[in-house]
């Protein structure tokens, strides 16, 4: 059986939700999509080396392949290797900001340094990577000291299911944070995935 897309979009696990999403909603059929385990982000030093084995591994099957990361804590060494690879990725230094976009995420930081941040995915998994993740669960204590610094919590909210808001308003209310909500939407995740699905149709995409 042929396969009908001829190219591969690699993104991270806490995405992909929003990419499968994405392409039903566009009804998009000119790519496949694989994912990375989201644990990936406790370990960022990672995932250059497991985004590039991902690429290699695919590269004879997809001729255009496309990364939904940003850089996500590795230090600019993701860039390397996907200049390496010549492989594109989302624009930005982690889905904070491009879900946010970055003119509004760096007002956010502007305004409020010490700001935690949820998105969709992070909610839904608030007490596996969060509480449990730093351990919290077995050494309460240790809330005080993770977020000592913060201030806000901001939830980006990209299509939040009934109930999201509350469940985050009870998250801040836990971490004794104020909240505030924005409504982004799939912000350059979307952009980014159009763009690229837009070169697989042969469409010249202008933003």
């Amino acid at each position: 059986m042929l396969r009908e897309a001829r190219a591969l979009v690699i993104a991270c696990g806490a995405l992909a939700r929003e990419v499968a999403e994405l392409k039903r909603i566009n009804g998009w059929s000119c790519f496949d999509v694989q994912c990375l385990p989201p644990e990936l982000h406790n370990r960022p030093e990672k995932i250059p080396a497991a985004v590039q084995a991902k690429i290699r591994a695919h590269r004879d099957e997809y001729p255009h392949i496309f990364v939904a990361y940003a850089d996500c804590g590795t230090g600019g060494l993701l860039d390397k290797v996907l200049s390496e690879e010549g492989v594109e990725r989302i624009p930005g230094a982690h889905c904070y900001e491009f879900f946010a976009g970055s003119s509004a995420f760096a007002a956010l930081c502007t305004d409020e340094i010490g700001s935690f941040y949820l998105t969709d995915f992070l909610l839904r998994h608030f007490e596996r990577l969060v509480i449990q993740g730093l351990g919290i669960d077995k050494n309460p204590q240790l809330q005080a000291v993770y977020f000592r610094n913060y201030k806000r919590l901001v939830y980006l909210a990209q299509r939040p299911e009934a109930g999201a808001i509350e469940e985050a308003l009870a998250i801040a209310a836990r971490l004794n944070l104020a909240f505030e909500y924005r409504a982004t939407g799939y912000g350059d995740l979307g952009t980014s995935l159009v763009r690229f699905a837009a070169q697989e149709k042969g469409i010249v995409w202008q933003r």
